[in-house]
């Protein structure tokens, strides 16, 4: 199985309590990670594959990789195998340390890493998948999923927000527990709630 997620934002203080940008009302960033490695973990087996479009984690320390060994542990944590498109959040120092302590899951290494986006096919559709949001203008059959924009939407229809904070959560029909990765079926869910929202507005 496939699922996808973006800006988990591990250990991000800043963004704790209410706030316009992305609300995480958690007493602290224990409890805020360990909320989203249990809910990712109660939907994603070992051997599914969760596409994370970026912003794993805020974490400063001196030196700072103590932030990195903390960062590796909590993904550690994490089911599945990790492909991960790089943020504007995410350092290169980090990626180089996971690609040292990449250990072998299920036969195939735990993470892969990309640094802009990556392209599959769904169906009869394909996924561009960036950290930022793509201005694509008029395509056939392409979607790009992205994050970035946390708590907001990008007012185009071809662009769907996969990240925890998503509001596109609206357009599914249930909703799922924060950090919670979404799953192909609900990913065509937003892009068809998506859609019909905007030939409804016309």
């Amino acid at each position: 199985m496939q699922y996808f997620t973006s800006d988990t934002h591990f250990f991000h203080a800043d963004l704790l309590g209410d706030n316009d940008f992305a609300p995480r009302p958690f007493a602290n960033v224990e409890e805020m990670n360990q909320t989203i490695i249990d809910n990712w973990n109660a939907r994603v087996a070992p051997t599914d594959t969760v596409y994370h479009l970026g912003d794993i984690a805020l974490y400063f320390t001196k030196p700072a990789v103590k932030s990195d060994e903390a960062v590796t542990d909590v993904l550690s944590q994490l089911n599945g195998h990790l492909e991960l498109i790089k943020g504007n959040h995410d350092s290169r120092a980090l990626f180089k340390y996971l690609a040292a302590h990449n250990p072998i899951d299920h036969g195939q290494p735990k993470f892969a890493f990309h640094d802009v986006g990556v392209l599959i096919k769904y169906d009869h559709r394909q996924y561009y998948m960036t950290h930022y949001p793509m201005m694509m203008g008029i395509v056939n059959q392409i979607i790009n999923l992205h994050g970035h924009i946390h708590h907001y939407a990008v007012p185009v229809k071809e662009n769907i927000n996969v990240g925890v904070d998503t509001p596109e959560q609206r357009y599914l029909d249930e909703q799922v527990p924060f950090g919670t990765p979404f799953s192909t079926s609900e990913i065509e869910q937003m892009v068809t709630g998506k859609a019909q929202e905007f030939r409804d507005k016309q």
